[in-house]
């Protein structure tokens, strides 16, 4: 796609593993810097005494910048977990995305950024299968430990361009807003986001369920299975399950 990609090598990086037992790249992992600029993020992830990195980073002007190869397994991930499977650097690219995070005056991603983020995925795309339900961001995989890209994060204009999911609201749906709802709609909800890949356990319910909310209805991410929230699951759900129907049929077909 031609795109102006800026080396910046760091040491921070390992193998992805050695057939038999090397996986696939299958996931697309989105993060927020959350430093105070790019250059103290910048500095971060190419020093070796902190050990973390990604493969790309994404100026707020749009400038690109290439960390780690994607052949090698960068370190952005940390403790995680996505459908049941863990070490998932093993099997993602990461992006970092410029901004300075909840702790430094979080602020909306803007339009250069965006359209930088939306370009290089679109690239990293053309060259890896990855399916359209393991396109997450860094809470979607560590609930109780992160909170980026955030609330703010324009995951809608992804999914048009092709990138990732977000299925329109259904307009039978009812969306009351409610404290809460009954043990049996909550249980469905529970299973629901379980099916779209979050692990959940009883201690992370709460923080599972704020940050679906952070990325599928930003509103309002309070960690409450309310009928709203509810309605939400089921659709994104749905969609989840027509992803992975259609990539199983791809697989069969070119079997």
């Amino acid at each position: 796609m031609g795109l102006d990609i800026r080396e910046r090598p760091s040491p921070n990086h390992g193998s992805r593993g050695e057939p038999p037992d090397m996986r696939p790249i299958s996931m697309l992992v989105l993060h927020y810097t959350g430093m105070q600029s790019a250059a103290a993020a910048l500095d971060r992830l190419c020093g070796p005494a902190a050990k973390v990195s990604a493969h790309y980073v994404v100026e707020e002007d749009g400038a690109l910048w290439r960390l780690v190869p994607e052949a090698r397994r960068a370190f952005h991930a940390g403790i995680s977990c996505w459908e049941g499977e863990h070490d998932l650097n093993y099997v993602s690219i990461g992006v970092e995305i410029v901004n300075p995070g909840h702790e430094w005056g979080y602020r909306p991603f803007p339009q250069p950024q965006m359209a930088a983020v939306e370009a290089l995925c679109r690239d990293i795309l053309a060259r890896h299968r990855i399916p359209p339900h393991r396109i997450v961001g860094h809470s979607d995989i560590a609930p109780d430990r992160k909170s980026d890209p955030g609330e703010l994060f324009d995951w809608p204009r992804l999914a048009r361009a092709g990138i990732g999911l977000w299925p329109s609201p259904e307009p039978a749906a009812p969306r009351r807003r409610g404290r809460g709802v009954g043990v049996i709609t909550r249980t469905a909800a529970l299973a629901d986001l379980a099916r779209i890949g979050y692990c959940v356990t009883p201690e992370t319910e709460p923080v599972a369920l704020a940050a679906f909310q952070r990325r599928y209805r930003p509103d309002r991410w309070d960690g409450l299975c309310d009928a709203e929230t509810c309605a939400r699951l089921r659709e994104v759900r749905m969609a989840v399950e027509a992803a992975q129907a259609a990539e199983d049929m791809r697989r069969r077909r070119f079997r």
